[in-house]
């Protein structure tokens, strides 16, 4: 089988999704379908069944789903191979990056990187910390930017770290907090976890959370135009001087922070590219940027 078709079935795979994986793949959803049935004829089985919503695989597809997965890492690192004999600081660093750091902090590093480096392009993947921590467990990714702490038995390089605080409109004093209106955001799973431990160390009450936004930039913007406050990373909002800015703090008097850290695995610094990147991010004072 041809790569393309690895790529086609490693991505109807990971979206369970024939109109998300053929807008991925720049294909018509004719034709990915086309080229589906092709393969199903080529092995002589079905490879999946169409749902109400979305797809789901059958055993045989499933198998030959992980089995272009393989084909595709294994492809990847064989081209790896052969641009790092060249010595060159040449090809492609896949990096996965937390969301508000792919905002900040990425295009600044990429152009400071390319000065450098101009030969070395980027493949550069957005979205939760917790789906970039997937990214970087499962090798799809050279390097990961991301936020909290996760699971790592491998190398990290703490980039950051940064309270959480409160952000609001006008001056106002801690016991006021659960009667004033609260803009909230929708965040990952550890940044919820923090702040639920603090609120609910400190207040008897629930917040009163009056509206709720996708992203942490709009929830940000309602801040600033006076709809409420919100509970919040400092590097957020630092640049608005005009706010009332407090870090919020745990009973024991602990302020609460959270880390941004790179990680990546060790068999990656073989290559001349990858290595480089990481040596050029070590030097660097992130939060500055």
């Amino acid at each position: 089988m041809r790569t393309e078709d690895w790529e086609m079935l490693a991505e109807l795979y990971r979206t369970e999704n024939i109109t998300q994986a053929a807008q991925r793949l720049f294909l018509s959803q004719p034709t990915l379908t086309s080229r589906l049935k092709k393969m199903e004829t080529y092995y002589d089985v079905q490879l999946i069944i169409r749902k109400q919503r979305g797809i789901t695989f059958t055993p045989e597809g499933e198998q030959l789903a992980l089995h272009a997965q393989k084909m595709l890492y294994e492809q990847r690192r064989i081209e790896e191979q052969l641009h790092n004999m060249k010595d060159q600081f040449a090809g492609t660093i896949r990096v996965g990056v937390s969301n508000f750091f792919a905002l900040n902090k990425m295009p600044k590093l990429l152009r400071l990187f390319k000065q450098s480096y101009p030969d070395v392009e980027f493949q550069v993947v957005t979205g939760w910390s917790s789906e970039m921590h997937r990214l970087i467990l499962n090798h799809d990714v050279h390097i990961g930017f991301i936020k909290g702490d996760y699971m790592w038995n491998e190398n990290k390089h703490l980039l950051y770290e940064e309270e959480i605080c409160i952000a609001s409109p006008w001056d106002f004093q801690w016991e006021d907090l659960p009667h004033l209106p609260r803009i909230d955001y929708h965040t990952d799973e550890k940044m919820r976890s923090i702040v639920d431990q603090w609120w609910y160390s400190t207040y008897k009450q629930n917040p009163n959370i009056n509206i709720q936004v996708n992203q942490v930039e709009t929830c940000k913007e309602m801040v600033i135009n006076g709809l409420g406050y919100a509970v919040i990373a400092n590097l957020v909002v630092r640049p608005h001087t005009d706010l009332f800015i407090k870090p919020i703090h745990l009973p024991s008097g602990e302020s609460v922070t959270r880390k941004t850290w790179m990680y990546y695995h060790e068999e990656t610094l073989k290559l001349n590219i990858v290595k480089a990147f990481v040596q050029f991010i070590e030097t660097l004072d992130v939060k500055a940027l």
